[in-house]
């Protein structure tokens, strides 16, 4: 119901640091001159910034770094760099069309009462890559339980070999873990033969390592904190088979450097009465005793996400119109992980922004890489694993490879959706209710800075980290790191400890638009076109992304959940 080409006359987004409203095409010199003026030592973006300001301001840093004993050329060219952006004119056009994709959206029906609808778009961005090196997975009623569907996407790096087999292979490795606990879990027969095919390289000696996995912390049916600790451990195990698996080399075809990828899973469950079960006063006594974030606070009988990721493929989740980061950057950009990296013997190259592993690889943990035994050693297939429960208040999951996170963060990613489809809900609204034309619709206001700074919608969200049942990464990583990944075990954090620090100083909260789209959709007839809603949002974050300037593959899976 949307014409081509109408809608990206009006979809703008609130820049994160400054909320100045910005077409997607200006994105990429905005933030650039963000930094520049950072590093030059102005305050914000509405300094006046004349040349001889700059030359002076220059002239200064460069004067004080002159007489420093440590004196740094990687810091003067910073200087010099920022200073000849911001002394070139970067006026952008008045109006250009979002970029278009290659690859139109695929919705999926998806049998689950958590999810309303779900669409996946990618586009391999032939401006600057050759080939679409990213995979998704989508598996519903996961090991044959209804209401229960396993997501995933994998971000492809120096090939799609190791994505396309992580895709085919890991749902089977983490059912299978799942089904040595839970009964419920079932195997087909054909998994089954696939999974029996792996024990002549998953051998004796190995699983003898892999009993860390299995040792027991503490009560699970009586810690409430420690519910989930199973499944984050099976998380762990499945991805240390999977890159155990990928040492084969199946199908690679440089004998150096062999392909490798990010990746980003999640597991949707209905929450059973045993997990929801009790008496008011031990909820009671469990809230007094454990801080908790509004997140934690859902309805008995609501789902439950858990998410896994390695690398820079992240999920969002947008709960009463606010972004929560499910997923850890695991990066040179990461300071905890570039301090892991060099304390085990690892090397940064120099390279801007932040220094490539080895000269080779931007992220710190991945699957695969298994061609350079140098770089392999720093990287790690160690998962981010956290639990969250949902309820009829989160609207959206967004999972997203790194073409997206690369030129919009998660703030950034959660207005525009919102604001996309309210603009879509709104424009089936007019044509049910009308019947007027396409172009004369109403469209709905997307967030303002006014609407952001009503303390009614922007209430502390202790800024929006605490979740529950987050898990530090705590798993081995590999035969040859087992010493520093049993390290990692003795500093294990309460599995209710704050979510992972990517985009947390960024995090922000945003009105929530989705009912007013709506809100007259219940004197409609028909019934709410979710499938297609959810598409026309899934093309609309790829659009943006081409037009802020991403260089790499792009591919996102949106969910709409029942707080849509």
């Amino acid at each position: 119901i949307t014409p081509e080409n109408y809608d990206s006359k009006h979809i703008s987004i609130s820049c994160s640091v400054c909320q100045q409203k910005i077409y997607p095409y200006h994105l990429i010199y905005h933030k650039k001159t963000h930094k520049a003026l950072t590093l030059l030592g102005f305050d914000s973006l509405q300094t006046k910034t004349d040349n001889e300001t700059l030359l002076a301001q220059r002239q200064k840093l460069i004067s004080k770094l002159t007489k420093i004993p440590k004196y740094s050329e990687t810091y003067r060219q910073k200087i010099d760099d920022s200073f000849e952006f911001l002394m070139e004119s970067h006026t952008p056009t008045s109006y250009c069309d979002l970029a278009s994709i290659s690859t139109p959206s695929t919705s999926k029906k998806i049998n689950n009462s958590l999810i309303k609808a779900l669409s996946i778009c990618q586009d391999k961005n032939s401006t600057w890559q050759r080939d679409m090196e990213d995979r998704f997975i989508v598996l519903e009623n996961y090991g044959n339980r209804s209401d229960t569907c396993f997501l995933g996407l994998v971000d492809g790096c120096h090939g799609a070999t190791a994505a396309e087999i992580v895709a085919a292979e890991l749902p089977l490795l983490f059912l299978e873990q799942l089904a040595q606990t839970d009964s419920s879990y079932k195997k087909s027969k054909k998994e089954q033969q696939i999974l029996d095919s792996f024990a002549t390289v998953i051998k004796a000696d190995y699983r003898e390592i892999e009993k860390i996995f299995s040792d027991k912390t503490s009560n699970d049916k009586t810690n409430k904190t420690n519910i989930y600790e199973w499944i984050h451990k099976a998380y762990a195990k499945s991805f240390w088979r999977m890159d155990r698996l990928l040492r084969l080399g199946r199908n690679e075809v440089s004998k150096v450097r062999w392909s490798g990828c990010s990746a980003v899973t999640c597991l949707v469950e209905r929450a059973t009465s045993e997990e929801t079960d009790g008496t008011e006063e031990e909820e009671r006594k469990h809230f007094e005793t454990t801080p908790q974030s509004p997140l934690a606070r859902t309805a008995r009988g609501a789902g439950l996400l858990h998410v896994a990721n390695v690398g820079n493929a992240h999920a969002v989740l947008c709960k009463n119109g606010k972004s929560y980061c499910l997923s850890k950057e695991h990066s040179t950009s990461n300071v905890s992980e570039r301090k892991r990296v060099l304390q085990n013997g690892g090397n940064i190259s120099t390279n801007q922004p932040d220094g490539l592993v080895e000269g080779h690889l931007r992220t710190t943990r991945g699957l695969g890489h298994h061609g350079d035994p140098v770089l392999k050693r720093s990287v790690i297939p160690v998962p981010h694993t956290i639990s969250v429960p949902i309820d009829d208040t989160c609207q959206f999951l967004i999972l997203a490879s790194n073409g997206l996170w690369e030129v919009l963060d998660c703030n950034e990613v959660l207005a525009l959706t919102l604001t996309t489809f309210t603009r879509y809900m709104s424009m089936y609204e007019c044509l049910q209710q009308k019947g007027t034309s396409l172009l004369n619709c109403h469209y709905s206001t997307p967030p303002t800075e006014d609407n952001l700074n009503d303390p009614k919608t922007t209430e502390d969200l202790h800024d929006g980290t605490e979740i529950l049942y987050s898990n530090k990464d705590t798993f081995p990583d590999s035969e040859s790191n087992l010493k520093q990944s049993q390290e990692l075990l003795k500093t294990v954090s309460p599995v209710g400890s704050k979510a992972s620090p990517q985009f947390e100083e960024d995090t922000k909260t945003y009105p929530s638009n989705c009912r007013s789209g709506t809100a007259g959709i219940d004197r409609v007839t028909s019934k709410p076109p979710y499938d297609s809603a959810a598409s026309y949002v899934s093309e609309q974050l790829v659009k943006a992304a081409l037009a802020a300037g991403s260089r790499d593959n792009i591919t996102i899976l949106i969910v709409l959940l029942n707080g849509c």
